[in-house]
């Protein structure tokens, strides 16, 4: 799925009208169905409904569903704000509309407003502004937005919270934007909906297809996606029948120090779960035995070191390379490592401590050989990148970063993202918060070195890989509880993700 600038929404929405073909207003109306739907399954007219719409568009839809919903038996007050004494031609139209409704309580605010009391048996529905907003909120609609979150009520926002701007809010007033309960977005979710200082101001968001045009859609340039099953799927090669161990690849995992076997282990069992045809742990002396008995179905190779990796191995008989999770951040280690994947022409993942030392050694980063895939969660990406406002910043700097690298990093988290060498974003809509453990990084990489043993490119096997990690991690929810997954447990899941998808 696309994820489009406003301007495009803008544009999609216009297209529409053109080429369905559909007048303007009569377009208004299929999404305020659609809204007052939404609206009527999560709340019952026990609500009393208080809609502030704006003399934009947003208002106009507003003015509709407040139309609707009294048409419903709802109880429904409505103040329209028309300060500047003009309204788009759809919002006077469903004014004049509205006008015939005689059970709404309806005022237009030009200069004075004096609020209504909100309680919790109120439902507030937002339709100041929408999309088209380019600057933040202030004056007296600042002070209606404070008023509305200040109170009790419940909040549904139109398309988007009145405030928030749908990409870049980086020098916006984040107390001059509705924090809104339940956000209806139109069509297609906005690119804000998914940084994580946005999640009290969007609340749960839910998609409404109003039938815009998908032929638009699909010819929109945007380098922001969201992955999806049907997508991933074609990743996924049937395996013949008289195939051998020898034709899914052998990786090379490098990974445990001291106290660390435990990334190891876990890396090494994810990828054995992902298809890989041999696998090699390279470990120091003294976590030999460890993975010897705790991965009995991988080879396991010593350092030179008791506790730490300082060695370099031969890579001729491998298909992949991953290296980082435990191996600690030694000189003897950083040294090892660099000389490792220097000039190497494997795929290359690096993960945990291999990006801790390329943060610590930065006049290394050019010296990584292009297409590997980089693997931080936040602490890690800021010593690479360092803190940002927001994340529309740290998603720009990130995009550098992989530019320059030409390399593919994925910032895990919620909604873990790709950025590729092209400046591409894709989205990973699986995985949940029990996800947020010690571990769950090194499942993640174990999988990438299975995918990437077996041939499949840098790209796919990032977006299938960050897709079976989610999956894994939700079918371990659903029978665990969030609270109670561990990093094993998402392994456990492994064959049943794989399962579904296949």
């Amino acid at each position: 799925m696309k994820i489009i600038s406003s301007p495009q929404l803008k544009e999609l929405d216009k297209y529409t009208i053109i080429h369905e073909p559909i007048a303007s207003i009569d377009l208004m109306e299929r999404a305020a169905h659609a809204l007052t739907t939404a609206i009527t399954q999560r709340w019952d007219t026990s609500f009393q409904i208080v809609v502030f719409a704006g003399p934009g568009n947003n208002g106009g839809d507003a003015l509709a569903v407040a139309r609707m919903l009294a048409q419903k038996s709802y109880a429904v007050e409505v103040f329209l704000f028309n300060t500047k004494g003009k309204l788009s031609d759809e919002c006077q139209t469903n004014l004049d509309r509205l006008k015939t409704c005689g059970s709404i309580y309806f005022t237009e605010i030009s200069t004075q407003f004096d609020p209504p009391l909100l309680t919790e048996k109120h439902l507030v529905i937002d339709g100041l502004f929408g999309t088209g907003l380019n600057k933040p909120l202030n004056g007296g609609f600042a002070a209606v937005v404070k008023y509305i979150n200040a109170s009790k009520a419940q909040v549904v926002s139109i398309d988007i919270p009145s405030g928030l701007m749908g990409e870049d809010n980086t020098y916006n007033i984040r107390t001059n934007i509705i924090h809104a309960d339940v956000t209806l977005s139109i069509q297609l979710p906005k690119l804000s909906f998914f940084f994580p200082e946005n999640e009290s101001i969007v609340g749960e968001w839910e998609l409404l297809d109003i039938g815009l045009k998908q032929s638009f859609i699909d010819a929109a340039e945007t380098p922001y996606s969201i992955i999806e099953e049907e997508e991933i799927r074609q990743f996924i090669k049937p395996r013949k029948r008289f195939a051998h161990k020898g034709c899914f690849g052998h990786g090379l995992l490098i990974a445990g120090s001291y106290g660390m076997a435990g990334a190891s282990i876990l890396a090494a069992r994810a990828c054995l779960r992902s298809g890989v045809g041999l696998l090699t742990v390279h470990v120091p002396v003294g976590n030999h035995d460890l993975l010897q008995n705790a991965v009995p179905e991988a080879i396991v190779q010593t350092d030179i070191h008791e506790h730490y990796f300082a060695q370099p191995t031969e890579l001729n008989r491998y298909k992949a390379l991953a290296i980082g999770p435990g191996i600690g951040q030694e000189e003897d280690t950083a040294l090892a490592m660099m000389e490792q994947i220097q000039g190497s022409m494997l795929p290359i993942v690096l993960d945990a401590d291999a990006i801790n030392i390329l943060s610590s050694h930065r006049n290394w980063l050019n010296r990584i050989p292009k297409r590997c895939i980089l693997t931080p969660h936040l602490g890690e990406l800021e010593r690479l990148i360092g803190k940002c406002m927001d994340t529309y910043e740290r998603l720009t700097k990130v995009k550098e970063l992989a530019t320059y690298l030409q390399s593919y990093i994925i910032i895990k988290g919620a909604w873990s993202t790709i950025v590729t060498p092209e400046g591409k974003f894709y989205l990973n809509p699986t995985g949940n918060p029990g996800m947020a453990t010690a571990g769950s990084g090194d499942v993640l990489t174990g999988i990438l070195l299975g995918l990437l043993s077996q041939g499949i490119p840098q790209e796919d096997a990032c977006k299938l890989g960050v897709y079976i990690h989610g999956l894994a991690g939700d079918i371990a929810a659903s029978e665990l509880t969030e609270i109670a997954i561990t990093a094993s447990d998402i392994i456990q899941a492994l064959p049943a993700a794989w399962k579904k998808i296949s």
